[in-house]
Formats: C-alpha cells, structure tokens, sequence
C-alpha cells in the first residue's frame, strides 16, 4: 500500500491551507462559482454550488480552528435563509447547499439554528418526491416535472441526516426509494451512467435518457460517475444496505478502468477524439474524495479490497497536486481545468470551487478524518 504520510501531501495540505487563507480574505461571505482571470466570480443566491465555499471554509475551521473561517461561513449561512422562503429558486441541490453549509455547522458546533436549516432544506427536497416514479424531481422549469439526474445521488445524505438527526425514518425511506430507482434507471451493467432520465410523471414510467451534461445520452459524462460512486458510498454509510456498496463499487471500478492512465478524465468518457483533451478536473476530485469514502467503509469490514480503491484515490490526488494546481501565484483557485458542462459552453477547463472543494476534502480523509458533511 502507498505510505499516505508522503512529503507530497504535507506539501499540498500546507498548499491549501496558504491559499484559503488568502481566498477568505478576498471572497468573505460571497458565493464563488467558478475562477476568471485568477479570481472567482460572485454568484446569485440561488446558484447551486453556493454551500462549496462555505463547505471549503468548514474545512478550514476543522482543522485549524480558523475563526475568521468560521465566521464567513456562517455569514454565508444566513444569508441562504431568504432561499428557505422562497419556492420558484428551490432545487434538487438542497443537499449541496445545506449539508455543506448547515449540517457542517451544526456537525462542527452543534448550532441549533444550523441544525433547523438544515432540517427545512431536508423537507424542501423531500417534497419533490414522485410518488408513482420513485425519485426526486430535478429544476422546476415546465417540462421538467418528470426529470431525475444522477447528481441528485449527492444529495440524498441530506435526508438520511434528518432522519438520524430526528428519528423519523420517512426522509431515509425517500432518499432508498431514489437510490433503488437509480440503481435500475441510471447505473448501466458496465458501471457507467446516464445522467437524465425523463419519467411519465403521471404514471412514473421511464421515458427516455437524455444526454445532459454529457456528450449523448449513450456516453458517460466523467463528473456523473463521480457522482454516483460517491452517492452510493454516502448511501451505504447510513444504511449499511449491502446493494449500494455494491452499486458503488461497480461504478468505482468502472471509473478506475477509465483512468488507470491518466487519472484526470476527460469530461465524458465516451466523448468524440477530437474532444478527450477537454478535462474535467473536478470529477477526479470528487472520485477521489469517493473512492476514499469506499475504502473507509470496505476497511471497517476489513476488506482487502479497501487497498485498490484508496491507492487508486491517492495516485489521483497526487496527479492533481502535481499537475492541476496553477503555476500562476495569482490565482486564487486551487486546481485548474475543471469543466461545468461542454455542450452548454459553460466554464470549459476552467477553476471551479466543488473541484476545490473535494480536493480539500479528499485531503483531509488522507490525514485521517472520516466524519463528513454530506
């Protein structure tokens, strides 16, 4: 097994540290999204990536007890209340924004009112159950009524945590029901998968797939699998339901025999030539962070097979220190070349805050921490 205590992650956890400082200063209790001209943009409210910087600063504060960290996030937090109000700007990424955010906070310092946010997002996001479909509506845009998609895997954790936090099981009983629906609708017999499926939301039958983010709806969008490894993982965390770990391995394995090469995929697997080059960085980070979670919970039943996936998550976090962290001392991100979506044109190889976040993350698992927020 690869000794994690190598001088490379010292090197790079005193490389995040030195940078978040910086960025906290300059960012505070903005909503950064993704990075131009070596500086992150400030999002609107309702964007879904807005519990990565506060989540980034949870981080940051749990390792370093960082005050001024601490205090950004929790100026993010409040603002995010106005979205608990709101109904047309709520989504499918509530556990995005609120497990990052919220559940940290109230995970870190038992915040009462971290915890009541956190249980409101929870009933938000299970009241776009489909009955007759079994999943989580994804948007509110019309035509959207019967659209699921493999990203909404990361944010079930958000309600098994209300019902461990509060001992109702009706949020865990939803966010199976969506899993279980995955599993057959989204996860295809070679590990790879779609990432929109479109029901009849009167009838709950499926309709088609749809390409999304991803090249078509046939190939495989790398961040998507990146999604369900880690999604799984969270699921068998807090159900000890032996079809998700099973579920997320077959991903897992998957993924590994994608970039057992280059460890940073390009942004779909089964993207034409002429685009393989287009990486996505940010889907290594996230896979990396999940694999990891994979190998905690296969090392808690002493599986061997924990050794494959861990050593497989380092390599890749190795190959992104040393080759996905700019060589500009001005810019403020952490990795580059991450990739939103190619065939909306949207922030093509470009810094991106969850790519940074996960790397952070998954960091963080290599030095020994194994509670998580999601």
């Amino acid at each position: 097994m690869i000794n994690q205590k190598t001088e490379w992650l010292d090197q790079a956890w005193n490389y995040t540290n030195r940078k978040l400082n910086k960025m906290k200063q300059r960012i505070g209790a903005c909503f950064p999204n993704a990075s131009f001209n070596g500086q992150y943009d400030a999002r609107e409210l309702e964007c879904w990536t807005n519990g990565f910087w506060p989540g980034l600063l949870w981080l940051h504060f749990h390792e370093t007890g960082d005050a001024e960290a601490r205090m950004h996030a929790e100026e993010c937090e409040e603002q995010l209340d106005e979205l608990l109000h709101e109904f047309e700007k709520l989504h499918h990424d509530n556990g995005f924004i609120w497990s990052l955010s919220s559940v940290a906070n109230y995970k870190l310092t038992d915040n009462p009112l971290s915890r009541r946010r956190a249980l409101i997002a929870a009933s938000h996001l299970a009241g776009r159950f489909n009955l007759k479909g079994q999943f989580i509506r994804a948007w509110l845009f019309e035509g959207s009524e019967g659209l699921a998609i493999i990203d909404c895997m990361m944010n079930l954790g958000l309600l098994y945590w209300a019902s461990e936090t509060i001992g109702d099981p009706r949020f865990k009983h939803m966010a199976m029901a969506h899993s279980d629906m995955a599993i057959k609708q989204f996860v295809r017999s070679d590990g790879s998968v779609y990432h929109i499926v479109r029901f009849d939301p009167e009838t709950g039958e499926r309709v088609e797939a749809l390409g999304g983010q991803g090249y078509a709806p046939e190939s495989a969008w790398s961040r998507g699998t990146s999604w369900a490894i880690y999604g799984f993982a969270i699921g068998y965390r807090y159900t000890e339901q032996q079809r998700y770990l099973d579920t997320a391995l077959a991903v897992a394995d998957y993924w590994i025999s994608q970039t057992e090469i280059e460890r940073v995929p390009a942004w779909d697997f089964r993207a034409p030539a002429e685009q393989l080059h287009i990486k996505d960085s940010t889907a290594a980070a996230c896979a990396a962070s999940g694999l990891l979670e994979l190998a905690y919970l296969l090392e808690q039943q002493h599986d061997p097979r924990a050794t494959h996936y861990r050593e497989h998550a380092i390599m890749t976090l190795q190959v992104l220190f040393q080759q996905y962290t700019p060589e500009d001392e001005q810019e403020e991100a952490l990795l580059i070349r991450g990739t939103a979506s190619v065939p909306a044109g949207a922030e093509i190889e470009v810094p991106i805050i969850y790519g940074d976040y996960f790397f952070v993350e998954a960091l963080g698992k290599l030095k020994g921490k194994t509670d998580i927020f999601w």
